[in-house]
């Protein structure tokens, strides 16, 4: 079983708090680039690269614009079936591309019948239960085709947190298997505009 990864949230009192995670799994895609444009944002053409939006890529191997090769993983911001747009980087600058490369990233996992649970308490063992948010009561969306999870709390009730530091655990259930996902800590940030 994988670990659960600690991500630390930020929480602004009265403001809708809105995260998006991916399901990685440790598979690596590999597809060939045939083409990178020298212009802003980086634009790789990898056919049926099979890449979403929001996922992470790398790329390794170009020859050419070799300063492609030291960039970390990068965000996909826009796809078509054979091209990836990563907007974070701007090749105008780079030098020209010549051949070869690939594209790597991690498959998604499928989100089929998986729902998701998640509870914040003041400290992990607080027996009281600050904010329960679940598929049932809205909060949390799992969504199969984006192969995305989503945690959103509204500003109606993030205007009630009065914690300033609380801590939190998500859990994804398949069926009787319970998955722990993510932890870690939460901070309130007190509304000052009301």
């Amino acid at each position: 079983m994988t670990a659960p990864v600690k991500i630390n949230f930020r929480i602004y009192q009265g403001s809708t708090f809105n995260e998006t995670l991916r399901y990685e799994s440790a598979t690596k895609v590999y597809t060939p680039i045939t083409a990178i444009l020298a212009a802003a944002p980086l634009t790789i053409t990898a056919a049926t690269h099979g890449m979403l939006v929001g996922w992470r890529g790398k790329i390794s191997g170009v020859l050419g614009m070799t300063e492609v090769n030291s960039l970390d993983y990068i965000v996909c911001t826009a796809k078509t079936t054979d091209n990836v747009t990563f907007n974070s980087v701007n090749t105008a600058g780079f030098k020209t591309y010549v051949s070869g490369g690939v594209l790597e990233y991690n498959a998604p996992r499928s989100l089929t019948g998986i729902t998701a649970r998640m509870q914040i308490r003041e400290k992990v063992t607080s027996t009281t239960t600050l904010d329960e948010l679940t598929a049932e009561n809205g909060k949390i969306v799992v969504d199969d085709a984006t192969k995305t999870i989503s945690i959103v709390i509204p500003a109606g009730e993030t205007e009630l947190y009065t914690f300033k530091t609380a801590v939190y655990s998500l859990e994804l259930v398949d069926g009787t298997t319970v998955i722990p996902f993510i932890y870690g800590n939460m901070t309130l940030d007190r509304e000052i505009t009301k």
